[in-house]
């Protein structure tokens, strides 16, 4: 016997419009590519929203046609990701931070209709346009007086919109067709595109909507850092319209300064970003005695939360820290920190190791680690095996038919992050896979020796790589992002490193660079690192 409810199919129109109706006047706040403010609310953003799903229809737009996207977080942003899905058409976001032959690829790989971008990635569009034979539209997001001189051929995105009706009646369809394409970061090999469906991606806002994920009710100020060409901004520019939480877009404003400025004058309660991000607003808060008293959390996510950086926000700014997990393939929420029922939180030193873990699995995701045979390991906290995870916002396979060996047979994404799962439902990434480092057949964990280090406070950044080895076939070596204005002591960072991991993870060589290459969500990019010391010779360090 089936239930007698209603069969209505999930929509992203439908938030948008539940926002415009029932949190209509609620803010979003813009930074935009000039540096000036703009400030609008959520029924401005339905009407605006309207106006462009009508121009995309009227320029040939159909539904399963992609629309790409090169462009910093803010309101026109917005409005893109609203009016394509709303038409049954599919958001293409695009890390604007890839090598432009990359992203051309990308594009041609998509068969993008037409590219939407700000006027900062100008030169990207100018020199990539003529290998992209499937876009029919360039749209440069800036009114006719702001749109600069172009090579390729180029509208104005006001212009492009201005003849679109404000009315609409949004499409109804299948719920689990396509409404955004993500392509993964960080891959070997060509990107893979990530498929999002109205059904997941709402599913998703409802859990991101949750207290003890994200949140962020009617009441609260959202700032979102994490880029929306980066798995949707994981999801706040929906759970914002879902709860009616007013929404702050930095623009390409990223450093401390510029955030900071954005947070008091904007009343930011929330924020949610990489910890590279959240160690430059503490470094300009520190130098300038400046403060952002109001932030209730600060959502941490893309890399490993160092303890220093935690303990910093927490005691010194008096700001919680909540670090989660998660991947393109999952949308990206996976897991987010709220403590065990019975935790003693008024001992904070015995909760740091719970917020360093990577948080507790939300209800939605389903997760188990498995050994090299595929056959699966106790959730004892202490067992490490290969994270394996299902659930109705992950990823069953990629656009075209990539990297199907990603999935199991028996419906399992594996994730590629070795891990341990504890009782209470905590996850703990002890490493990548690819970024294991086996020494003398025995593993090392590269991020608990990359936390251990940035214990130490002159070390702004650490990465822990593995380097070939005669006896040992692989031994770590540690390279090192000073503090500006400070020369990190090799034997003090060694200390720091003995007082958290076994004596035998000491990495055999401590190098210095004045930066550590990052891509565009803030990670460290280990790979090139590999290559840069591939051939480093360890020997000659002892």
């Amino acid at each position: 016997m089936q239930g007698l409810m209603m069969q209505h199919e999930l929509m992203i129109s439908d938030l948008i419009e539940h926002a415009a109706k029932v949190h209509g006047t609620r803010e979003i706040y813009s930074k935009e590519t000039d540096g000036t403010d703009h400030h609008y609310s959520w029924a401005d953003c339905a009407r605006r929203t309207r106006k462009l799903a009508n121009a995309l229809l009227a320029a040939g737009v159909k539904p399963g046609d992609r629309v790409a996207t090169i462009a910093w977080n803010n309101y026109r942003h917005i409005e893109i990701y609203y009016a394509v899905s709303g038409i049954g058409a599919i958001v293409h976001t695009i890390n604007p931070r890839l090598d432009p032959k990359q992203i051309a690829w990308m594009i041609g790989h998509a068969e993008d209709k037409m590219v939407f971008f700000d006027n900062t990635f100008g030169p990207i569009i100018d020199g990539i346009s003529g290998f992209c034979p499937t876009v029919d539209n360039w749209v440069a997001m800036c009114d006719a007086e702001s749109l600069p001189d172009y090579k390729t051929d180029v509208k104005d995105f006001e212009g492009f919109a201005s003849d679109g009706s404000e009315n609409i009646d949004w499409p109804r369809f299948d719920e689990n067709t396509a409404c955004t394409l993500c392509y993964t970061s960080g891959t070997t090999g060509d990107p893979k595109g990530v498929l999002y469906s109205h059904r997941s991606t709402i599913l998703h806002a409802w859990a991101g909507a949750s207290a003890d994920v994200i949140g962020g009710g009617s009441n609260d100020a959202v700032l979102a850092v994490v880029p929306m060409f980066h798995v949707s901004a994981w999801g706040i520019v929906y759970s914002g319209a879902m709860s009616g939480a007013k929404l702050v877009m930095p623009g390409p404003g990223l450093d401390g300064a510029s955030l900071t400025k954005m947070i008091q004058q904007e009343g930011v309660t929330l924020m949610a970003g990489v910890p590279t991000v959240w160690l430059g607003i503490y470094n300009y808060l520190k130098q300038s005695g400046e403060t952002i008293s109001g932030v209730k959390k600060a959502l941490v996510g893309g890399s490993a939360l160092p303890e220093s950086l935690l303990r910093a926000y927490e005691q010194e700014l008096g700001i919680p820290m909540q670090q989660g997990w998660g991947m393109t393939e999952t949308s990206p929420l996976g897991t987010t920190y709220c403590p065990y029922p019975g935790t003693d939180l008024s001992d904070y030193d015995s909760t740091v190791k719970h917020k360093l873990f990577a948080g507790r699995r939300i209800f939605g995701v389903d997760m188990k680690i498995v050994d090299d045979d595929g056959n699966q390991l106790p959730e004892d906290g202490e067992t490490s095996g290969h994270l394996l995870v299902r659930g109705p916002w992950v990823a069953s396979g990629y656009f075209k038919g990539a990297g199907q060996d990603a999935f199991t047979e028996d419906g399992w994404f594996q994730t590629g992050d070795v891990a341990a799962l504890h009782p209470e439902g905590y996850l703990e990434i002890t490493d990548r896979s690819k970024d294991v480092i086996k020494s003398g057949g025995e593993w090392v964990s590269s991020i608990e020796v990359e936390n251990a280090a940035c214990d130490h406070p002159d070390v702004a950044m650490a990465a822990c790589i593995g380097v070939r080895h005669e006896k040992w076939q692989e031994r770590p070596m540690l390279i090192v992002q000073a503090v500006p204005g400070t020369t990190p002591d090799k034997e003090e960072i060694k200390k720091c490193i003995v007082a958290k991991c076994a004596k035998w993870w000491l990495p055999d060589a401590i190098v210095f660079e004045d930066a550590l290459p990052l891509g565009a969500t803030g990670k460290i990019l280990k790979r090139e690192l590999k290559v840069k010391y591939k051939d480093f010779d360890l020997e000659s360090q002892s």
